[in-house]
């Protein structure tokens, strides 16, 4: 038990992202007409370092919300600014309490994006917003969170990378709109690959490049990472995406495609019955058939345009599409060679010859 606790404690050091308020800013103002009159919970977030909870604390009137709620993790890194918010455990060390923020009224806060300690504690004040411990641990899956997570009609975070599965997944159970931050490799999981195939789940506005600041003790990395004049730490992924079932114009925004299909520039695949498409921007508009294209496609993706049929994995519900072969169903090949996985989709309204 002592090395799983140690394990997980590991894992959660690691998966520690704080976003920047640019960034959620920069996302946020695509989805503005769904938040009035909601509730919103950001339940991977401590209010007194995520900007998450300073970027709905200060747009509480502009959105209209009707209730902001917050909860934090106990085994998250302590940082300075917790002072009154954790005690000390049998060996005198210090320990993070696990703890919740019910906003349901802001008065004037300073517009200049910074939400210090301060203003946290005139939220607070208010007697009609509530700090208060949790009993458990705040870890999301738990019992008292899930209530939380019930109360909530928009959920909006930065889960931790390696529970993105699951946390996915309770949010689906329980029927919730959200807009959360994931890796981009998370699209071809199996849990997560056919939400976006059913039109269940799909990317935000923003793709690529996000940098996040790390707790102190991250651990020093060759490259995408840095010490600003600060001290602070800093790490950086060019394979960030937003989730969400929220819509945006964006969704709707449909490829203009100029190319046109011949068999020369467009191979079929050796184990699939598709051809390859090695860049969106060369998609042919005049291909009926079932065509491959870069995982990166799903950030244009339009569903009045394109349906998605599949991935090149090992996946059984792609049977189908598959030729008679004795390679192994995972990527596709061409000419034996091994390619990168691809994204197997058809064009709604090709072009007719």
């Amino acid at each position: 038990m002592a090395n799983k606790n140690l394990n997980a404690a590991k894992t959660a050091k690691k998966d520690e992202f704080y976003t920047q308020l640019t960034d959620i800013e920069r996302e946020l103002q695509h989805y503005w007409q769904h938040f009035q009159g909601k509730t919103v919970l950001c339940n991977c977030d401590d209010p007194y370092e995520s900007n998450f909870f300073k970027y709905f604390a200060l747009r509480f009137n502009q959105l209209g919300l009707k209730k902001l709620i917050c909860t934090c993790y106990d085994g998250s890194p302590i940082t300075g600014t917790q002072l009154s918010l954790f005690s000390l455990d049998a060996e005198g060390n210090e320990k993070k309490t696990a703890y919740k923020v019910e906003i349901t009224e802001v008065g004037d806060m300073n517009g200049d994006g910074a939400v210090d300690l301060t203003d946290i504690e005139h939220l607070i004040q208010n007697n009609k917003n509530v700090l208060s411990a949790l009993k458990g641990n705040g870890d999301f899956r738990s019992q008292e969170c899930i209530e939380l997570l019930k109360e909530a009609d928009i959920v909006v975070t930065n889960p931790p990378f390696s529970l993105f599965r699951e946390y996915i997944a309770l949010l689906m159970e329980y029927d919730k709109k959200f807009l959360v931050i994931g890796n981009q490799n998370a699209i071809t999981y199996k849990e997560i690959f056919p939400l976006l195939m059913t039109d269940k789940l799909w990317l935000g506005n923003k793709s690529g490049d996000m940098a996040f600041k790390v707790p102190e003790d991250y651990e020093p990395r060759e490259t995408r990472y840095w010490q600003d004049e600060t001290g602070q730490k800093w790490r950086s992924m060019g394979n960030i995406c937003w989730y969400t079932n929220l819509d945006h114009n964006k969704r709707h925004e449909e490829l203009d495609l100029v190319c046109r299909y011949s068999p020369e520039e467009y191979p079929t695949y050796d184990n699939y019955n598709a051809i390859e498409v090695g860049k969106t921007a060369d998609i042919p508009n005049d291909y009926e058939g079932i065509m491959g294209v870069p995982v990166t496609f799903l950030d244009k993706y339009c569903p009045e345009q394109f349906e998605i049929c599949g991935i090149t994995e090992n996946n059984k519900r792609m049977e189908q599409y598959w030729k008679l072969s004795d390679l192994k169903h995972d990527r596709p090949y061409i000419k034996g060679k091994r390619m990168f996985p691809r994204i197997l989709i058809r064009n709604k309204n090709p072009k007719k010859i």
